[in-house]
């Protein structure tokens, strides 16, 4: 029987083994598997299963769904290929883990710790009060940011180091404006306009990327923490 990993922070949280022809993925408790957070849709995404085959369907959701770090509507999966949802990551196996000694090293991570789940419980309560507080999309200023919140309400905000952008950056060769982040019919996009590898997401660096709720926006040496305005 296929098996599904759920992951949260490279953290196991949920093995789901089933004999379904179809799963449902979403933020709410109707869901087969109920991933909550903000940047997963109400009823994001389903997998079905037909002829030894499994198909991950995306349902129109707001932020989308990706497999292997390609976003896609439909896809055929692999044994072993990684879907991304919100926060979470998906590890899909064509056959559940059999081996007695393998579940038994697994069963140690199964479960988030409570502390652990608190944490991600009070976070997300947190980002919900941020939205509610600005009626949309921001910026949360993390390392070396001149502010805590900033609202996304223009069609293009500029970062930089020129007196004249909306948002500060610090850090060696930067331009004047280094970046901007653009809001498009499918959400916000950040473009890098200055020096190559100054604008990163999660680390990795961009010249243009779709923002996802919770991405980690670092322009220089200034870092911060993007929230999604409202889900679907």
């Amino acid at each position: 029987m296929p098996e599904i990993i759920v992951k949260y922070d490279d953290k196991v949280i949920e093995r789901i083994v089933t004999e379904k022809k179809r799963i449902s993925i979403g933020r709410t408790n109707e869901n087969d598997i109920v991933l909550e957070n903000r940047g997963v849709s109400r009823k994001h995404a389903m997998i079905e299963f037909n002829n030894n085959a499994a198909v991950i369907i995306d349902n129109e959701s707001l932020n989308g769904t990706f497999v292997n770090n390609r976003k896609v509507t439909e896809e055929v999966l692999r044994d072993q290929d990684v879907i991304m949802i919100g926060k979470y990551s998906l590890v899909y196996h064509k056959d559940s883990i059999a081996d007695s000694e393998k579940a038994a090293d697994m069963d140690g991570t199964m479960v988030l710790n409570t502390k652990r789940q608190k944490e991600m419980l009070d976070n997300d309560r947190m980002e919900r009060e941020i939205v509610a507080k600005y009626g949309g999309s921001v910026l949360l200023g993390e390392d070396n940011a001149d502010f805590s919140e900033f609202r996304l309400d223009r069609d293009v905000t500029t970062i930089g180091k020129a007196k004249f952008v909306h948002i500060k950056a610090h850090g060696f060769f930067l331009s004047g404006i280094q970046a901007k982040i653009v809001q498009e019919p499918t959400g916000f996009s950040i473009f890098n306009l200055g020096r190559s590898g100054k604008t990163k997401v999660n680390g990795l660096a961009v010249s243009q990327a779709l923002l996802k709720n919770g991405d980690l926006v670092t322009v220089g040496k200034t870092s911060f923490k993007f929230v999604e305005g409202h889900g679907k």
